[in-house]
């Protein structure tokens, strides 16, 4: 049969959650929902030139894409393409139609650098290298059983509160700036610059999975100094989507008692299974993920091809 490359529908609602659910069969460690699809594609700056593209053979979605430029790098020219195939239906040309097509789309408006995600196995290796890209960094996926995990009361240091991000629900600018402070800082090959209060306030302080309940904010000095941003799908999982402390108060645990809080909250609403990422090289979220009981499940690599 045919693979055909189309524009995933937004629209409909049928297309949008077929795309969530082969996504979710081929990345089971990142939540999927069509609603957190659809505002990704209606909140990401147009600057971006962001598109959701579906692979189709005889009328059945088996690929899916997700591509943009890095609209918030102060380096011009990358672009970022994660193709994901559903696992039984791979070797029928869907990713390679996809990675053409964006490929093509993302030259057009000016990369000349493409960044790529994909899980740790041979045969994707193999295909990314016979298309001309490099291996680079590495992340893990972790997951830690709630109902099981041995969580200690918090104690927060003399001169911190803990609080959540609903605390903030009518001025959100303070935890704007810790998040910008904290993402320069994040290990990575694509830097990103968050100076824009109403461009985050869209795309991640309104995010349909973000928990503002769950999300625990510590306070020091009456200012925040530590976040964990919790994300949930409705169901049982939970995810944490960033951990970080301000520059001034980092060597302080504060980090570890803003997870460790967000996951008592996330137990004590129900949900079971909680999960989160890793960048191989972040040995001190590494440290602390392992301390809490999370185990790797699997692991992504980053691959990179220059064009022209």
């Amino acid at each position: 049969m045919t693979v055909l490359v189309r524009d995933l529908r937004p629209d409909d609602r049928s297309d949008v959650e077929t795309f969530a659910r082969v996504r979710h069969l081929a990345l089971p460690h990142i939540l999927w929902t069509p609603d957190a699809i659809r505002h990704h594609l209606a909140r990401t700056p147009p600057e971006a030139h962001a598109r959701s593209l579906v692979a189709e053979e005889d009328g059945e979605v088996i690929g899916t894409a997700q591509l943009s430029l890095a609209h918030d790098s102060p380096e011009p020219g990358q672009g970022m393409l994660n193709i994901y195939v559903h696992p039984e239906r791979t070797r029928r040309g869907a990713g390679g139609a996809l990675v053409r097509a964006a490929e093509e789309h993302l030259a057009a408006h000016g990369a000349t650098k493409l960044f790529a995600w994909l899980l740790d196995e041979p045969a994707n290796r193999a295909f990314a290298e016979r298309r001309g890209y490099r291996a680079g960094r590495s992340a893990h996926f972790l997951r830690l059983d709630l109902a099981t995990a041995v969580l200690p009361p918090p104690a927060p240091p003399a001169g911190t509160e803990l609080r959540t991000a609903a605390d903030f629900t009518d001025d959100p600018r303070p935890l704007f700036e810790l998040d910008a402070e904290t993402m320069a800082d994040e290990p990575g090959d694509v830097d990103s610059e968050f100076s824009d209060f109403r461009a985050w306030v869209a795309q991640y302080w309104e995010h349909p999975l973000l928990n503002r309940e769950l999300t625990t904010v510590v306070l020091a000095d009456g200012r925040p100094a530590a976040f964990s941003v919790a994300y949930t799908d409705g169901g049982s999982r939970y995810a944490t989507a960033m951990t970080g402390t301000a520059r001034a108060y980092r060597g302080r645990g504060l980090a570890k008692l803003a997870k460790t809080d967000s996951l008592r909250r996330a137990r004590a609403a129900g949900h079971t299974e909680a999960l989160t990422g890793n960048d191989t090289g972040n040995g001190p979220m590494l440290a602390i993920n392992k301390w809490l009981g999370y185990e790797i499940c699997a692991t992504e690599v980053r691959y990179v091809r220059e064009l022209g």
